[in-house]
């Protein structure tokens, strides 16, 4: 099955991910596999503090906002479908108490501006080239700002579609890294364009809106010193080139073709000694999972108290992991 895809083997970058990095994460959908993978495997973290980001302008706006230490008011919010809500976050934070939902947000918002600043690693995954922004009559009675993160479902009325033009996206991703490296200026910064195809914009909509965003970051990658591309699209869709990498809805990467790009990602960005490690932490992850039949036999009490034993040497052997509740579980059940 090996030879029904394309070989392919990603450009190196110049520099690699230490275990010892942080690392901020910032985009679609897509951003989360590689996220959730890696804070699943013991990296320190932190991914998308306004929630999931799509197009370049929202990517732009919600890095600038934590360069700033004005927290988030009341006004910026707007009260629809019996939610308090924010054009610049996700669903995922609205609340029928808009004071809880500012302190939910702040308190996200203050994260990622202590984080920004001394993490060593930006993974910035663009998802499309298509901004919405309210018309002026609704921008009136619902925001100060036009343009918004996440549209909350509210009516398609209320909103104009935007195909942002490749120089406007290449000046605000220019002008972004230009202020957070101000602030920061060791960080690395890896772009990766989601594999999930837009086609509700249309199939042909949907090429141009990748287009754009694979021009925009390799004329940044060209221009910046440790500004890289991980090619996840070309990965889904020109090596492994298979429906069968496909969920149902064969728009979205499945398990399998998932898999596929963060197995490439870890051989190119990870360097040597944390991919053995990894390899490691994985296998006390699967322990930890593991379900068995029989829970009580000796058999398997022996299988819990060689994992604690061998998490316990990780952690000790590398003490900047958190590694407890590993070992808080393992102990736990041989009890």
């Amino acid at each position: 099955m090996e030879d029904l895809f394309l070989k392919f083997t990603p450009k190196p970058p110049t520099a690699q991910i230490d275990y010892q990095h942080k690392i901020m994460l910032v985009g679609s959908c897509f951003t989360e596999h590689i996220g959730n993978f890696l804070d699943g495997h013991k990296f320190e973290t932190l991914q998308n503090p306004n929630g999931i980001l799509f197009d370049t302008l929202s990517v732009c706006r919600t890095l600038n906002s934590y360069l700033s230490p004005k927290p988030i008011e009341k006004e910026s919010l707007f009260f629809y479908n019996e939610l308090w809500q924010s054009w610049q976050h996700h669903s995922k934070y609205s609340n029928t108490n808009a004071d809880e939902m500012l302190e939910v947000v702040n308190a996200e918002k203050n994260r990622a501006t202590a984080f920004l600043q001394d993490t060593n690693w930006l993974i910035i995954t663009l998802g499309s080239s298509y901004a919405y922004q309210l018309k002026a009559d609704v921008a009136k009675e619902y925001a100060k700002d036009q343009f918004v993160t996440n549209c909350h479902k509210a009516p398609t009325h209320w909103f104009e579609k935007y195909l942002i033009p490749i120089d406007e996206q290449i000046a605000s991703l220019d002008q972004t890294i230009y202020r957070i490296r101000k602030v920061n200026p060791n960080l690395k910064v890896i772009f990766t364009i989601s594999p999930v195809r837009h086609i509700r914009d249309g199939v042909v909509e949907n090429n141009r809106s990748k287009a754009r965003l694979i021009e925009t970051v390799h004329h940044l990658v060209n221009k910046f010193n440790e500004l890289y591309y991980f090619p996840a699209y070309e990965i889904l869709i020109d090596v492994l080139r298979d429906y069968r990498y496909y969920d149902i809805d064969m728009v979205h990467p499945n398990y399998l073709g998932t898999s596929k790009v963060l197995e490439l990602f870890i051989t190119t960005y990870l360097n040597h000694p944390s991919q053995q490690l990894l390899e490691q932490i994985k296998q006390i992850v699967i322990a930890k999972k593991h379900k068995p039949f029989q829970p009580n036999t000796i058999a398997h009490k022996k299988f819990l108290l060689s994992h604690l034993e061998k998490t316990q040497s990780l952690q000790k052997l590398h003490p900047f992991l958190n590694l407890s509740d590993e070992m808080n579980y393992f102990a736990d059940v041989i009890l």
